[in-house]
C-alpha cells in the first residue's frame, strides 16, 4: 500500500525490521499493553499462561509504561524487544506489530500507522484498557489467567 504523501511503500513494508531506525521501530508499538501483562511459565512443559495482571509500571488507562526509558532499572526481568530477538518471544500477542512483521504479515487495520488514530486500538478492544488489574492488587497470579491477550 503506497504512502499517501510519497507514493512509496510505508517504511514497515519497505524495510526489514533490522533496517528500521530506532524511531521507526518504536512507532510500531500499537499501545495495546498486552506485552506488559504478567505471564506464568509451566516449569515442566514451558507452556505460557497469560494473566490480566499489569506490570507495576504500566499505566492501565493509557496502556503505556510510566518509566519506559528506565524500565529495566525498576523491573529487571522486563524484556527488551529488538529486531534480532523478536522471534524468540513467542508469547507476544498475535496482533503485535513486531510479531506480525517478523512473520512476514502486515499490520492490523486498526493499527495507528494505518488508521492515523492512536485510540482506535482501545475502541476496538485490542488493548488491555479496562481489562487489566494492577499488580499490587492482584494476589496470586494463578487466579488471573486469561485467554484474551494471546
Amino acid at each position: 500500500m503506497p504512502d499517501d504523501d510519497t507514493g512509496e511503500a510505508p517504511f514497515w513494508q519497505a524495510k526489514s525490521l533490522d533496517q528500521m531506525t530506532p524511531a521507526e521501530w518504536e512507532s510500531l508499538c500499537d499501545g495495546c499493553g498486552k506485552c506488559c501483562l504478567e505471564k506464568l511459565e509451566d516449569a515442566d512443559s514451558g507452556e505460557i499462561s497469560h494473566t490480566n495482571v499489569a506490570c507495576r509500571l504500566l499505566d492501565i488507562r493509557r496502556c503505556r509504561c510510566t518509566r519506559y526509558a528506565e524500565r529495566r532499572r525498576f523491573v529487571p526481568n522486563c524484556e527488551q524487544l529488538d529486531p534480532g530477538n523478536v522471534h524468540r518471544f513467542t508469547w507476544l500477542p498475535s496482533s503485535c506489530a513486531y510479531r506480525l512483521l517478523a512473520e512476514g504479515r502486515d499490520l492490523p487495520w486498526w493499527h495507528h500507522l494505518l488508521s492515523g488514530d492512536h485510540e482506535l486500538v482501545h475502541r476496538v478492544g485490542a488493548s488491555v484498557q479496562g481489562r487489566a488489574i494492577p499488580e499490587r492488587r492482584a494476589g496470586p497470579l494463578e487466579h488471573h489467567i486469561v485467554t484474551w491477550p494471546a
